[in-house]
């Protein structure tokens, strides 16, 4: 059987941030879902200065178990993580995965999700840079890196670092196989 990695979304995620890391993912034989509060059988994505694509919701926040999931992906977008923040059932999803401690990759402005369960105080990690400051007043480490691991946390800040940010995730992924 597959092994599973979450993606945890709400409507304006940016586009890229979540098809990039879902395709690399799906080539290394992970069975991808995509996870939502959002009520709708789909959620719309941003395309970098416009709405885009429409993507469908695998599974519900609240029917998702945290234990089936090997990792959970935190795409960017301004308007997402602002609505995943607002979410409780969101908040007590990804910290499922904090607990237990499972990979945690957010992206852009993914990361600020993370400030609404006090996890990135003391944590090192990078962000789009509109978040620095939000992110230093949790408590984050922040530095302007294309991506930054510090134990299960990977960070990158932008579209143009999805290499190294899904180089990073495999490489983790692969590094703890075994484990």
């Amino acid at each position: 059987m597959k092994e599973k990695i979450a993606i945890l979304t709400e409507l304006g995620f940016e586009e890229v941030e979540l098809t990039s890391p879902k395709q690399k993912l799906e080539e290394q034989g992970y069975d991808v879902h995509i996870i939502s509060p959002n009520e709708e059988s789909s959620i719309k994505s941003w395309d970098k200065t416009d709405w885009g694509k429409d993507f469908n919701v695998d599974v519900h926040v609240t029917e998702a178990n945290a234990s089936d999931y090997r990792a959970i992906i935190l795409p960017g977008g301004v308007l997402n993580p602002d609505k995943l923040r607002v979410s409780e059932e969101s908040i007590i999803f990804l910290n499922k995965f904090v607990d237990d401690g499972k990979l945690i990759a957010a992206i852009c402005h993914g990361p600020l999700i993370l400030t609404e369960n006090g996890y990135v105080g003391g944590k090192r990690l990078t962000s789009v840079k509109n978040i620095k400051t939000d992110l230093v007043h949790a408590g984050a480490e922040w530095e302007d890196s294309e991506v930054v691991v510090d134990g299960n946390l990977i960070t990158s800040r932008t579209p143009e670092d999805l290499d190294a940010f899904n180089g990073a995730i495999i490489d983790y992924l692969k590094d703890t196989e075994e484990q």
